[in-house]
């Protein structure tokens, strides 16, 4: 039986699978499919048999990973919030979108074989993720820092394209300015930063 359809792990045990979850992401995204178990668990620092106890296959492994941080981006949510003004909340998440999506696009040979074998690891993602925008989007328009106007669907799909375009680890700086600009855009008119010709 695996900790997911159990009883909930101990601390220490809950403590060894996130860092397997955390060296799976790692690995898959350096060494795709055919990476070790081997040097994943080295990776976590746990011995192989911790590892398979968690997860005895290969695609139990990358499904979970993955499903780990998606759980980690929308979970962050509710911090950011208590911890920051709206606007500094939304920023920083959309960073750790693209921190997320890069991790799927290392992983994605890896996560192909999982739904070739039967299984939708992005099942419950895109309602996840757009739940947790709602969340910084409705604490943004009840602050009067974004437009009324524009709808988590569309930030998302606005994000979902610089993921598509700027998400390897080398297009960083270029999907930094993405998200700077598309923000920027989702500010009220007469918040925004007045040009010349506003002066005139």
């Amino acid at each position: 039986m695996t900790p997911d359809a159990g009883r909930p792990l101990r601390a220490d045990a809950q403590r060894n699978r996130d860092k397997i979850l955390a060296a799976a992401v790692r690995v898959f995204t350096d060494e795709g499919l055919d990476a070790h178990f081997e040097r994943i668990a080295r990776e976590a620092g746990v011995g192989t048999g911790t590892l398979y106890r968690n997860f005895p296959t290969r695609e139990a492994l990358i499904e979970a990973a993955y499903r780990n941080e998606v759980a980690r981006l929308c979970d962050a949510v509710p911090g950011l919030l208590a911890t920051m003004p709206p606007p500094e909340a939304l920023r920083a998440w959309t960073r750790r979108f693209i921190d997320y999506a890069t991790a799927k696009l290392g992983m994605a040979n890896a996560l192909r074989a999982v739904v070739d074998a039967g299984t939708n690891p992005y099942a419950d993602s895109h309602k996840m993720i757009q739940a947790a925008l709602s969340s910084l989007m409705d604490a943004n328009t009840a602050a009067g820092t974004i437009r009324s106007d524009i709808s988590p669907t569309d930030m998302f799909a606005a994000l979902a394209g610089i993921a598509l375009t700027s998400a390897k680890p080398e297009q960083r700086e270029q999907a930094e300015r993405l998200l700077d600009l598309t923000l920027d855009g989702l500010k009220p008119a007469h918040s925004r930063a007045l040009s010349p010709e506003d002066l005139a």
